[in-house]
């Protein structure tokens, strides 16, 4: 398995530059770099193809592969939204982020394919539970022939709190209704641990694990927000367990560290520290 950091870990792009992120990314000891697209950034509708390659380029000459492509935007544009605006500028913009990922040179596009509900938007008028699944089995088939010509996977990823996909017995059932290598499993470790444990997931997930978030995440504390995200080991997760279930399922590709609080004072020591963690899990330490 190889090591990955979420570009949210950095402070990009108040305090450091994409390359800046990427440089400190390498000298950390990371195999891959995880990227986020944004309607305001070096990852945007603003940027094409060229732009997307240079990005690329960079990468190669610093020496870190991108990991993959992930985004905030699923929320303000959710695919089964009930307001057909936002559901038509969110399939917009996964589209754009299926062509960003092969620009890239990325396989791996997380996508979240629809929710019931979202509790930090007031504005947000919940979708019952059959019509979000209706939506969202056509929003995926309608990205499928795109994401199959560019050879970009569109992972699916697991969220505790928006009420779609559930339980991994459900994912699996949403995943193959497709019938396509194109449609897999982005696993988020920190998205289940509230309520469930990631390393009974894997397992039934099994081979259509494409891509994995590592996230950590503590039981002892009532606060259910992004905040009750941790540090890596600084939570209740039991990491030799889930190292343990993605080996026996044969699981070799990147474990991303994600994260949202960029430390201000020396953001490289999260950096370091992460990627430190990750070796003393791997059992490179």
């Amino acid at each position: 398995m190889k090591k990955s950091i979420n570009l949210w870990a950095f402070p990009y792009p108040e305090k450091m530059s994409l390359r800046q992120c990427l440089q400190l990314a390498k000298d950390a000891g990371f195999d891959g770099i995880e990227l986020n697209y944004d309607l305001d950034s070096d990852l945007s509708p603003s940027a094409g193809t060229k732009e997307f390659q240079q990005i690329r380029s960079m990468a190669d000459e610093i020496g870190i592969a991108i990991s993959g492509l992930c985004s905030f935007l699923f929320w303000p544009y959710p695919l089964t939204s009930n307001d057909m605006a936002e559901r038509e500028r969110g399939m917009e913009l996964a589209g754009k982020m299926t062509q960003a990922a092969h620009d890239l040179g990325t396989r791996n596009l997380l996508v979240v394919p629809g929710a019931v509900h979202m509790p930090w938007r007031e504005d947000h008028d919940p979708t019952p539970n059959d019509v979000c699944d209706r939506r969202a089995r056509a929003a995926i088939a309608k990205l499928l022939p795109q994401a199959e010509k560019l050879d970009v996977s569109l992972n699916i990823e697991n969220i505790f709190f928006n009420g779609f996909l559930m339980s991994p017995m459900e994912m699996v059932e949403f995943v193959d209704s497709f019938g396509s290598e194109h449609v897999k499993v982005h696993f988020d470790t920190g998205n289940i641990m509230e309520y469930q444990f990631p390393e009974h997931w894997i397992p039934i997930l099994d081979q259509r694990i494409q891509n994995v978030h590592l996230k950590e995440y503590t039981k002892k504390g009532t606060d259910h927000s992004l905040e009750s995200f941790r540090p890596l080991l600084d939570g209740t997760t039991n990491w030799p367990a889930v190292l343990e279930a993605f080996s026996d399922v044969g699981y070799d590709g990147y474990l991303t560290f994600e994260y949202f609080h960029p430390w201000q004072h020396f953001p490289e020591a999260l950096i370091y520290q992460t990627s430190d963690s990750l070796d003393r899990m791997l059992g490179r330490k």
